[in-house]
C-alpha cells in the first residue's frame, strides 16, 4: 500500500489516501474523455474508505456509466477539478482517484488500460509526434 495526498487546482480541497500502486489504470471510456476534456484519464484505486478529505467539501453528482453502473463523480465546486469517481453507497467506498490531482502522480505508473474500444485512434502513434520541453519559440 502507498500513502498519497493531493487536491484540486485552486487549493480549496485537499485529501490523503491509501492506494494500491499496482491498481493504476488508464481509462479510455467516453465518460472519461468528456469529463477530462482529453483523450483518456489515469486513475489509481483506493482501499475501501481509504480517502480522507482534510480540507474543503467535495461536490458530487451521479452519472450512469457506459457499464450501466451509477457512479458518483467528485469534484471541486470552485475550480471544477475532477477528483474521483466512486460508488453511490456511503460505506466501503472504493475511489478511482484522478492521477492529475495527486502529488505523487509521477510514481503511479499505469498497469492496465480499459475501455480501449473507445480509445482515440491517434493515441497509438503519439510517440511519433514531435515533443518539446516547453512551448517552442517561433
Amino acid at each position: 500500500m502507498m500513502q498519497i495526498n493531493g487536491g484540486c487546482h485552486c487549493g480549496e480541497i485537499e485529501f490523503e489516501a491509501e492506494v494500491d500502486e499496482n491498481k493504476v489504470i488508464v481509462c479510455h471510456c467516453l465518460d472519461c474523455q468528456k469529463l477530462s476534456g482529453t483523450a483518456f484519464r489515469s486513475v489509481v484505486v483506493s482501499e475501501p474508505d481509504g480517502v480522507k478529505f482534510t480540507k474543503g467539501q467535495v461536490k458530487e453528482y451521479i452519472k450512469i456509466a457506459e457499464s450501466g453502473n451509477q457512479r458518483a463523480q467528485g469534484f471541486c465546486a470552485n475550480c471544477g477539478s475532477a477528483l474521483y469517481a466512486t460508488s453511490v453507497e456511503p460505506l466501503n467506498r472504493v475511489y478511482g482517484i484522478r492521477a492529475g490531482c495527486i502529488e505523487q502522480r509521477n510514481l503511479l505508473t499505469p498497469k492496465n488500460q480499459i475501455w480501449c474500444r473507445s480509445a482515440v485512434p491517434w493515441l497509438k502513434d503519439i510517440a511519433d509526434i514531435p515533443m518539446y520541453d516547453t512551448i517552442p519559440m517561433k
